[in-house]
């Protein structure tokens, strides 16, 4: 009896997941529609307006009655749209990388997987790319919860005419890793922040070991995969992308640190319900 129940269910799911397929498909013949009129009327009108896709999940989250969390049921929709948007014009993003960085996971927790990325070797290479038109948008670190403002993107946003079009938040939270965490660990290569954001817990475990500053976390992950007694501070994802095994988890000394981005382009941003004002002042 058991087993027939579980089977109706098991069927009733993949006649949902059926339905669920064909309105999707259907959502990307608009989004295809949607695209060819714009051509056709010469507008323009920009591709992605984040002003639009704010409005779309708002109103997902505000309708959103179900078992799921807001932030889960936004996640879906966010993809859904970026897969959308790709079938009307591929974006491309620049990011600070290498691939493995808070600001690749922020780029992508933004903008949808249903981009491209490219990755800098620094903030100001991001901004130039954007300019030159290289990328549609870029994604840089504006402020950290224990660190404060980002002197670096202040400079750049002061230097080039670039607009902000857009905002997302990221918790950090630090991996120690190794290749073989049966080794014993020599040497810990981080970002400099990220080492100042361990201290104390890096004291406390390893306080003989040598620890060397890199230009990222993620640059660390990559470099200590040939390199057995070393280990890196860096993400979950760098964790995962770079095969390589955790050592310990969230080490850094306080829990709850965000990191803010913004997303730059050359297009300006309508007005959205929800605005923000970011004043820059040059003394």
């Amino acid at each position: 009896m058991k087993d027939k129940k579980l089977e109706n269910l098991r069927s009733e799911i993949d006649n949902l997941d059926q339905k669920i397929q064909l309105l999707i498909a259907s959502r990307a013949e608009l989004a295809k529609e949607v695209a060819k009129v714009k051509k056709e009327a010469n507008t323009q009108s920009a591709f992605y307006r984040p002003e639009r896709e704010a409005q779309v999940l708002n109103r997902v989250i505000k309708r959103n009655k179900s078992l799921l969390k807001d932030k889960d049921i936004a996640l879906i929709f966010r993809e859904i749209m970026s897969a959308c948007l790709a079938l009307e014009q591929p974006l491309k993003i620049a990011f600070l990388g290498p691939e493995g960085t808070f600001t690749q996971e922020a780029a992508l927790k933004h903008f949808g997987h249903g981009v491209s990325t490219l990755d800098c070797g620094s903030i100001d290479e991001i901004f130039h790319q954007v300019e030159t038109d290289n990328a549609h948008y870029g994604i840089v670190p504006i402020e950290n919860s224990s660190n404060g403002v980002i002197g670096a993107t202040l400079d750049m946003l002061y230097s080039h005419d670039l607009n902000i079009c857009g905002e997302v938040e990221i918790a950090v939270s630090h991996q120690l890793m190794m290749q073989d965490q049966s080794q014993d660990i020599k040497i810990i290569y981080a970002h400099q922040q990220a080492l100042d954001q361990c201290r104390r817990w890096l004291s406390n475990h390893h306080p003989r070991t040598e620890l060397r500053s890199v230009a990222s976390n993620a640059l660390a992950a990559r470099m200590i995969k040939d390199e057995p007694n070393a280990a890196a501070i860096a993400s979950e994802t760098a964790l995962s992308l770079y095969g390589l095994q955790r050592v310990a988890k969230n080490i850094e000394d306080k829990a709850g640190n965000v990191t803010r981005f913004i997303a730059i382009g050359k297009d300006s941003v309508p007005a959205g319900d929800k605005d923000k004002t970011s004043l820059l002042v040059v003394t």
